[in-house]
């Protein structure tokens, strides 16, 4: 078999990956209610609202049935997009699945089948990826700039980047992230679920922030702060923006 025929079979890869994704925990089973709601969060927040991917999370309802589809329709009417459902019973499984949709355990369950594994960075010249240990064996330091597209991440500490994180590129950390020069890409501190977790950065320019899965978009940073060197945490159920220093 010749060389580009193997080529040709490979239509895709699979990679495991650190996605931040928005979860809306419901406490009501009434679309009406989600409704009503939603209505009056799209009027705060319309750039939130931009076929945003959301797991509807059902874990604090008590109810083995639930209007999945209904409430997937009120979702759409508003701009989100639901891609999964997280928890419930069986039966609730099974209508996720009937809608097409994925479904995750209860964070019980899940955190203790976290993913450990990201996907692989892409290449990087041999300046770039000079990487050394620090004093903390849970810490990782990143020497150099984080190009678009790559991903950068600690899995088990704090994340520590002596250079700059272009435009398009990602750095996570399960604790903090502190980048010694520009953040313009995307930082995810946090992404066990540590609310403790911060961000600190130079310059501010991040296309977007998120602690313990709770984010920001660049459009929704206070302009006054964007250029500056700052700190993110979250306080009081929101993330929390304020000048460094």
């Amino acid at each position: 078999m010749s060389l580009n025929a193997n080529s040709a079979e490979v239509a895709f890869t699979f990679k495991g990956g650190m996605l931040p994704m928005t979860v809306m925990e419901l406490t009501s089973a009434d679309p009406e209610r989600i409704r009503r709601q939603l209505a009056g969060k799209l009027s705060q927040s319309p750039a939130f609202f931009q076929h945003t991917p959301v797991v509807l999370s059902v874990e604090k309802l008590d109810e083995p049935h639930l209007a999945l589809e209904r409430i997937c329709a009120v979702c759409r009417d508003h701009k989100l997009l639901p891609v999964a459902v997280r928890g419930g019973a069986e039966p609730i499984r099974q209508s996720a699945w009937a809608l097409g949709l994925g479904w995750f355990a209860p964070v019980e369950e899940g955190r203790a089948r976290a993913l450990e594994s990201v996907a692989p960075f892409a290449e990087q010249d041999e300046e770039e990826s000079a990487e050394a240990a620090s004093g903390s064996a849970e810490t990782r330091l990143y020497r150099g700039t984080v190009r678009s597209g790559q991903q950068v991440s600690a899995s088990e500490g704090d994340l520590i980047v002596i250079g700059a994180v272009n435009a398009g590129a990602e750095v996570l950390a399960a604790g903090s992230i502190h980048v010694y020069g520009a953040l313009r890409g995307r930082a995810l501190a946090g992404i066990h679920g540590n609310t403790h977790a911060g961000i600190y950065c130079r310059e501010l320019e991040a296309e977007l922030l998120s602690v313990a899965g709770n984010y920001k978009r660049l459009e929704d940073i206070d302009s006054q702060l964007l250029g500056r060197a700052a700190e993110v945490h979250f306080m009081k159920e929101q993330l929390e923006i304020k000048p460094l220093g």
